[in-house]
């Protein structure tokens, strides 16, 4: 894909931003798997915000870039391993995966130990998909306030992937009833083929990949 139609497609999802939102609403770039001049490409035309699923990858792609770019905003938006929390605290800006107990824990230790206290998101499993990380929403609250009250983590918002196979409307209207509950004002919801949708619900950050940069190469 050549860069100016990457430029073309960051205008036009932010277009489309702008015609469904009332509020201000935070543009992810999901850059994973994305070669090197598509992410250039994406700078190039002012983007700044990114989303990276694994630590490596990201480090990878991200570390060397910093100095160039002091606003960039790292999300990571892909499950993490709790060996990887201090790499993963080092590197990004926003967790958006606070999945388990173990894993605040971690972040925690890590966000102590660095002095880098990130704001972070519940990764909700709102379809409770056997295979899908997340906490299952009729226990949200009370690991919200678990993650805030004893582990002392910056908790701003709810995050979740909609099954692939139903209606995403549902499971927008849930998570932003949750984070109502929770009194958290951040909703990472919406991707690629539903962002639009996603923001009528009340999402503040949304995730957009392939609609940006096209399909992703295979990994290597």
């Amino acid at each position: 894909m050549s860069t100016d139609k990457i430029k073309t497609n960051l205008a036009d999802v932010e277009s489309k931003i702008d015609k469904v939102s009332t509020e201000p609403v935070t543009l992810v770039a999901v850059s994973k798997q994305q070669p090197d001049e598509r992410i250039d490409a994406a700078l190039d035309a002012g983007q700044r915000v990114f989303g990276e699923n694994r630590v490596q990858e990201a480090m990878s792609r991200w570390a060397h870039r910093r100095a160039s770019y002091p606003d960039l905003t790292l999300h990571l938006i892909g499950p993490l391993q709790t060996n990887k929390a201090a790499e993963a605290v080092a590197l990004f800006d926003v967790i958006e995966v606070v999945d388990r107990e173990k894993l605040a824990a971690a972040l925690a230790k890590e966000m102590a130990k660095q002095d880098r206290h990130l704001p972070c998101l519940v990764q909700v499993n709102t379809g409770e998909e056997e295979q899908k990380s997340g906490i299952r929403p009729q226990d949200t609250k009370t690991f919200v306030h678990h993650c805030q009250s004893h582990h002392g983590l910056n908790i701003t918002g709810l995050m979740c992937i909609p099954p692939a196979d139903e209606e995403p409307a549902m499971h927008f209207a849930l998570l932003a009833k949750l984070a109502a509950e929770c009194g958290l004002p951040v909703l990472s919801m919406g991707m690629s083929g539903d962002y639009p949708e996603a923001i009528t619900f009340g999402a503040t950050s949304v995730r957009v990949g392939s609609a940006i940069f096209g399909a992703r190469l295979p990994r290597q």
